[in-house]
């Protein structure tokens, strides 16, 4: 190959809010880059820094028409579906349309150009799984009617006609399953955990937490689910190979650390617990540590802390924000203070 060749990825959803970062991880790595996007769910702004670069390309479609690129293709991402309960609620026949259309569109797209395929899956696979942590092999406990299921069975479709395409046809594809993951770019009303909380702690509103909050989810920041992706399209693996943070935490929990980071003077309220809601959420990542060489980097309170000085400006509480931060830096120079006076004897 030239070595003045860049390769040329093509990232499917890519201007959500993990294909977004997938886009910017890429064009580091001195790929070129074509990102296309319904823009049902994604939002143009989220690549809109990366305008007017000879590498990279938006494109606005739906996948659930043929996709056609111009030029050689290394390598295929499908991130491309609408993927907090918010909106696969409010889009239940796109999201299933994308799963099963959408998904053999982008599986023929790397077919005719001999591309290698990432099918970013879900953790919801595993459905209210019965086995902890949940493992590769786990073939999950899913309601297959419940109001949940258009978004995990049309991800579990996604997974069989990847799979199908592999035995058959002799594309080469690898499915990672994404666990919950936080991060900039995310949309401040998308229903999932984490931005609803960081918005009504900034606005001093009750905290809202589905049941008892002692149902558990695994956070990872973006950053290092990024890195993940990117190292399993560059692997010859054909997984699944879950990727997600490991250390579990109640979202009662979760709820409070984002309100002490916040200085909040929200409390917590508990409100009915939706239909088919996972009791408990946890990956095994032994595999992505195996094979991958790959384990998540940034801690919880680090990447909560970049997310909610993103969330700061992105609402308009960057006044707010200050202040907290102001208070933090008071509260961590007073011990020092403190152990400086002499106690007499």
């Amino acid at each position: 190959m030239n070595p003045s060749y860049s390769p040329h990825s093509v990232v499917l959803g890519g201007s959500g809010f993990v294909g977004s970062h997938l886009c910017d991880r890429l064009l580091e790595a001195g790929h070129r880059v074509t990102c296309v996007d319904s823009l049902l769910t994604g939002r143009r702004s989220n690549v809109a820094h990366l305008d007017g670069r000879s590498d990279f390309r938006f494109v606005e479609q739906d996948i659930c028409s043929p996709i056609a690129v111009d030029g050689p293709v290394e390598t295929v991402f499908h991130l491309a579906s609408p993927a907090s309960p918010k909106d696969y609620y409010t889009y239940p026949l796109e999201t299933l349309a994308t799963g099963s259309t959408g998904t053999r569109n982008a599986l023929e797209l790397a077919r005719r150009h001999g591309a290698r395929f990432l099918l970013a899956s879900t953790s919801e696979v595993y459905g209210d799984p019965e086995i902890h942590p949940q493992q590769e092999d786990y073939w999950g406990r899913v309601n297959p009617i419940g109001p949940r299921s258009v978004y995990d069975e049309a991800k579990r479709f996604s997974e069989a006609i990847t799979a199908a395409y592999r035995r058959e046809l002799d594309v080469d594809t690898v499915i990672v399953r994404i666990f919950n993951t936080y991060g900039p770019r995310m949309r401040a009303a998308d229903g999932r955990a984490l931005p609803a909380f960081v918005s009504q702690a900034f606005a001093g509103e009750p905290v809202t937490v589905h049941g008892d909050g002692l149902q558990t989810r695994s956070f990872c920041f973006v950053s290092d689910l990024v890195d993940g992706l990117f190292r399993a399209a560059m692997s010859g693996e054909a997984g699944p190979i879950n990727l997600g943070n490991p250390e579990e935490i109640t979202i009662g929990e979760f709820a409070q650390e984002v309100i002490d980071c916040i200085g909040s003077p929200s409390e917590l309220v508990f409100t009915p617990r939706p239909v088919d809601d996972p009791t408990v959420r946890r990956p095994d990542i032994t595999r992505a540590r195996t094979l991958l060489g790959w384990e998540p980097r940034v801690p919880r309170k680090d990447g909560l802390k970049r997310t909610i000085d993103y969330f700061a400006v992105e609402l308009g509480f960057e006044s707010a924000q200050r202040r907290v931060t102001d208070r933090a830096s008071r509260r961590r120079s007073a011990p020092a203070a403190r152990s400086a006076v002499t106690v007499p004897s």
